[in-house]
């Protein structure tokens, strides 16, 4: 069996015992080593030595503490195949191990031959690494109007709805105008990130395991982040034909990609000299055309659903007969008078052709909660009726069903009123 030890400063002469038992020790790191590469996309040789070591063992027999088996460590060991066995020396580093699931861990002082002892009943078994292929949409592009509806927190949310029931989820923000994901959640926008994958891909070199190096695992949510260009000014790394190949290539990593995507629609190849330089909107395009759905979030108010029909005929274009799934955000009465919600269905089918409208309603204080502790609603208001809502867009638009019946009464139970103007529209 094929090993990686991370330990403290004995790790050399453990290593030496365990290859005297007949284990293939691959590598030796430190203990916190593990944890400081997944989160950090290891960064330094001990961390190059440790993903180089990850892709070719078995077994981890990591040095439990709190620091050193986090969210990430456990994350990324679940998609290399991974088994971690923990070596504890305390009744606090035991329930840190049991704290992941790490039901078997073995004393310190109990030395290589507990370790060997132990090897055939470790008790974190990860996914298998050939699972059945994910049903519903590969790829997820979110889109919405210029006025802020709401883009990059929908994306957020729902990437991490979407890696309940134990999905592999990525998060992409691939905004060239204002990128706001790695804000927003608290992550570094120094690090490689999207970009990275960009270049990658232009040479041919991106894979799944170059995506988990460097994306960013978001905490007690399973889903990796690539976050995006850290000045708008690096528009030009994000080249349509580089986006197009990283997205293609997060389709082997994992089961669904989530893309935050900029307003901007226009493709504006008459106004340039240059017909192959790089186009500023040209991330936001290859995107739209290699999502499998996409989400379009409309400001539910009058001025967010006229901005929302005027692009949605030139979003229908450009991404052809991939399903587009309208999300109203923000719904208030205030802004719209009496029966807000009929007044917004009537007007997306009337003036753009929209028959099937999903509502999520305004909850500013949670939203307020997530953003001043830089992270997603769900797990700073668990109980908000915007996470409710998400939940629901996920269950009956986005992933597929066994049954239908039961959304009819929301669907069919408005009646249309006649004779009244719809809002956003003059005459």
């Amino acid at each position: 069996m094929r090993a990686l030890l991370a330990v403290d400063e004995t790790g050399e002469s453990f290593a030496a015992d365990l290859r005297g038992e007949g284990v293939d020790v691959v590598a030796v790191v430190a203990a916190d080593t593990p944890a400081s590469a997944a989160a950090d996309g290891a960064l330094g040789e001990e961390g190059d030595v440790f993903f180089a070591a990850l892709a070719e063992v078995e077994v981890m027999i990591l040095r439990v503490r709190r620091a050193t088996l986090t969210d990430a460590v456990v994350g990324l060991c679940d998609r290399r195949g991974v088994r971690i066995v923990a070596l504890v020396g305390d009744d606090d580093d035991e329930r840190v191990a049991r704290s992941f699931g790490l039901l078997t861990t073995i004393p310190v002082s109990g030395g290589p031959p507990a370790v060997v002892d132990a090897l055939p009943e470790t008790g974190h078994l990860p996914p298998p690494l050939t699972a059945p292929a994910p049903d519903g949409p590969r790829t997820i592009a979110v889109w919405g109007p210029h006025g802020a509806p709401g883009r990059s927190t929908l994306a957020i949310e729902l990437a991490v709805e979407l890696a309940r029931g134990d999905r592999r989820v990525s998060l992409v923000d691939a905004d060239a105008h204002a990128p706001s994901i790695a804000l927003a959640l608290g992550l570094a926008d120094e690090g490689p990130g999207f970009a990275a994958a960009c270049r990658q891909a232009a040479r041919g070199t991106l894979d799944a395991r170059e995506l988990t190096r460097i994306s960013l695992p978001l905490e007690r949510t399973g889903v990796d982040v690539l976050p995006g260009i850290n000045r708008p000014g690096r528009w030009p790394e994000l080249a349509e034909a580089r986006v197009t190949a990283a997205l293609e290539t997060c389709r082997t990593w994992v089961d669904h990609t989530v893309v935050d995507v900029a307003a901007s629609l226009e493709q504006d190849e008459e106004i340039m000299s240059d017909l192959e330089a790089p186009r500023r909107n040209g991330a936001t395009l290859a995107a739209l055309r290699s999502a499998d759905m996409v989400v379009a979030v409309a400001a539910a108010d009058p001025i967010g659903i006229a901005r929302y029909l005027r692009g949605h005929a030139e979003l229908r274009s450009i991404v052809g007969q991939t399903p587009i799934v309208t999300i109203a955000n923000r719904l208030r009465p205030g802004a719209l008078g009496i029966d807000a919600r009929g007044q917004v269905r009537r007007t997306l089918e009337r003036f753009g052709g929209v028959a099937d409208v999903h509502f999520l309603p305004f909850d500013a204080r949670s939203a307020d909660a997530a953003l001043l502790g830089a992270r997603p609603i769900t797990l700073a208001a668990p109980r908000s009726p915007l996470v409710a809502g998400i939940r629901r867009v996920v269950g009956e638009a986005i992933l597929p069903r066994q049954a239908r019946a039961a959304d009819a009464p929301e669907r069919t139970g408005l009646r249309v009123r006649r004779g009244r103007r719809p809002l956003g529209v003059t005459s």
